[in-house]
């Protein structure tokens, strides 16, 4: 919103659905091998659809076979990891959502390790807890961008004349530890393009 009026303005850190393409593809070059991944997702959250639906149409591009894995609730988790193996994918996808960002963030990425899948998280905090890597919107740089406004605000300005901004920086984590443990070999080239390395 270029001018929201009344007394509102802000950052939002609602992301484009094409950002779920773009973790698919880091997700390939991390993983060259892996042509079968598995989409962890809740069809019931309306906001979803459109991601898995950006998903859907970069994997062809990428030489990637897709398994939809319908999470809805934190009780399917463990079943959600059975079918996996079963259906042997070779990689994962979490598009974010609530169970992303909840206590089960350890669990998700644990789940991961004990089945030996390299997978990537919207959330540099899952990456913290275990996971092996995230591409999301860095929320340091969301933090300076807000204090500009409130600055603004403070000298004068009118919130509802700053436009609502969308994200603009976004962050590439990975975490060694997490690739040793599940004894994924990242490519070097792919370590130099990371924000952040966790040894």
């Amino acid at each position: 919103m270029r001018r929201p009026g009344g007394n509102v303005t802000g950052l939002s850190g609602i992301v484009a659905p094409e950002i779920t393409g773009k973790r698919l593809q880091l997700l390939k070059e991390a993983v060259p091998r892996a042509s079968r991944v598995a989409v962890f997702w809740n069809p019931d959250l309306p906001q979803n659809a459109p991601f898995w639906k950006a998903i859907q149409e970069a994997a062809p591009k990428l030489g990637v076979t897709l398994l939809s894995v319908e999470v809805r609730a934190p009780g399917e988790i463990e079943s959600a990891f059975t079918r996996i193996k079963r259906e042997r994918a070779q990689a994962l996808i979490v598009i974010p959502d609530a169970l992303a960002l909840s206590p089960l963030r350890a669990e998700i990425p644990a789940l991961a390790a004990k089945n030996r899948l390299p997978a990537i998280y919207g959330f540099r905090e899952v990456v913290d807890a275990g996971g092996l890597m995230s591409y999301g919107v860095s929320l340091p740089d969301l933090f300076r961008r807000a204090a500009t406004y409130v600055d603004r605000i403070f000298k004068g300005a009118k919130p509802g004349d700053l436009p609502v901004e969308q994200p603009t920086k976004f962050e590439l984590i990975i975490n060694l530890k997490a690739a040793k443990t599940i004894g994924l070999t990242i490519p070097r080239s792919f370590l130099l393009r990371a924000d952040q390395v966790i040894e």
